[in-house]
């Protein structure tokens, strides 16, 4: 690993350990020219699968759009960071679980509209309205009241 203070090309690793939960392993290196210590993380390099979206078209999967959209939707909303976190991690665990090359970009945005429906409810209907393009105000009472009904089904189940 090449030193980031001197560009030395040899370093050593001093110590080795595990973070991320388990997903990384962070290394503590020294340089052999300058003896700089420095940190490196290695993780596993994993392909998501292109989306595919409403017009045919073919796009690389942006975990940066996604937690942009999660974002939007909860703006101003009492969620916390390590909740949007674990969202954003679930979809792409998702994603990688099925194991295509290609998805199509509606599936992920109905397992963002999952994931928006157990953090907040209002965040939900944000979120609702652009991905299906609501029109009206019917629109938005149809959504709300399916929510309702949901809920009360999964009342009654319990």
């Amino acid at each position: 690993m090449r030193c980031p203070f001197c560009g030395a090309d040899d370093s050593k690793v001093i110590d080795s350990r595990l973070s991320a939960e388990g997903d990384a392993i962070r290394r503590r290196r020294s340089c052999s020219e300058c003896n700089e210590r420095f940190t490196t993380y290695e993780t596993a390099e994993l392909t998501l699968p292109r989306l595919i979206k409403r017009d045919q078209s073919r796009a690389l999967f942006n975990e940066d759009k996604l937690r942009a959209g999660f974002e939007r939707a909860l703006e101003k909303r009492p969620v916390s960071i390590d909740a949007v976190d674990s969202a954003v991690k679930g979809i792409i665990h998702r994603l990688r679980a099925t194991g295509e090359r290609e998805v199509e970009s509606r599936l992920v945005g109905d397992w963002v509209m999952d994931a928006l429906r157990q953090l907040d409810e209002v965040a939900y209907v944000r979120f609702a309205s652009v991905y299906r393009s609501f029109q009206d105000v019917n629109a938005f009472r149809e959504e709300i009241e399916r929510m309702e009904n949901t809920a009360e089904s999964v009342t009654k189940d319990n």
